[in-house]
């Protein structure tokens, strides 16, 4: 498609590849303005935006197309993330025809939270029981790269790091065309766990994902939530600023900003933003990159 990004190969330029990330607005009248948003970020040129997922019945029908419009409007490259924990085979060839036919040629292919109101099988009892079905289930139809989620950290659901490290392992090997990591903020984190990756045969490019923080009680939520980290220089930081919001963005950028070029200089092929869809930290970080 003209004006599509082909992300795999954007990994051989020598060059970061830089990528944010959105979730779909929950109320349908609110997409017209998170549209706007996004085109607005447009100028910070993004090599592609990433959209999650909506694993209900109807969210599901409004990211798939969501992703179509935003890739059609913005002419930015968008990957849509699929999850699979909630689908059935048949299902997700829907899914995937629909996204065929809107244009959308990239994955983020992830096995997903169960959604709230329905009860999911044990996996040996689901169609997709892990990331990884998921993974070789689109590579054998075609059509389709994708990128998959690693954690530096280690999943919260694993039952070692050893464990997490050989699941990463497998769906990489079954067709993964890159990884982005779930967010962290020590950049020490991110390169051991790339030496325990390429040491258990992962050759894929592994991109840091880095979610600038924006606001501290928010910080505790997530970090809670994913099984990551605060470093204690971080959290010594935020915690006399926790009352001053404008404080803490900035203390955010900044931190950010840091753990970017260490990351970069260390070798990392580019940056994941996890925007929480708000574009002045994201944007500031970026023009201070480009500024060098």
């Amino acid at each position: 498609m003209r004006g599509v990004n082909d992300i795999p190969e954007l990994f051989g330029k020598g060059r970061p590849v830089f990528s944010f990330e959105f979730f779909l607005p929950k109320a349908p009248e609110d997409m017209d303005k998170f549209m706007t948003d996004v085109k607005g970020l447009k100028a910070l040129k993004p090599d592609y935006v990433s959209l999650t997922y909506g694993a209900g019945g109807s969210a599901r029908a409004r990211t798939i197309e969501a992703a179509g419009r935003l890739q059609s409007e913005t002419g930015i490259t968008t990957a849509c993330h699929l999850t699979c924990i909630a689908h059935t085979r048949a299902e997700m060839r829907g899914v995937l025809d629909r996204l065929s036919g809107l244009g959308i040629r990239y994955l983020v292919a992830l096995r997903g939270d169960a959604p709230k109101d329905q009860v999911v099988p044990p996996p040996h009892e689901r169609e997709f029981g892990y990331a990884s079905d998921l993974v070789g289930f689109i590579r054998e139809r075609g059509g389709f790269r994708m990128a998959v989620a690693a954690y530096p950290e280690t999943h919260p659901e694993a039952v070692s790091s050893e464990d997490d490290l050989a699941r990463f392992a497998l769906k990489a090997g079954k067709g993964a065309d890159w990884a982005i990591t779930q967010l962290f903020f020590d950049s020490a984190d991110y390169f051991a766990f790339v030496r325990r990756a390429r040491a258990a045969g992962v050759t894929v490019p592994i991109v840091p994902g880095l979610m600038p923080v924006t606001g501290y009680a928010q910080l505790k939520r997530f970090v809670q939530l994913c099984g990551a980290k605060i470093p204690p220089a971080l959290e010594e930081r935020l915690i006399p600023l926790q009352n001053d919001p404008s404080a803490v963005v900035m203390e955010g950028i900044d931190w950010a900003t840091r753990q970017c070029r260490e990351l970069l200089d260390g070798g990392a092929p580019g940056i994941h933003f996890y925007t929480l869809n708000r574009s002045y930290s994201t944007s500031e970080i970026l023009s201070r990159l480009r500024r060098g």
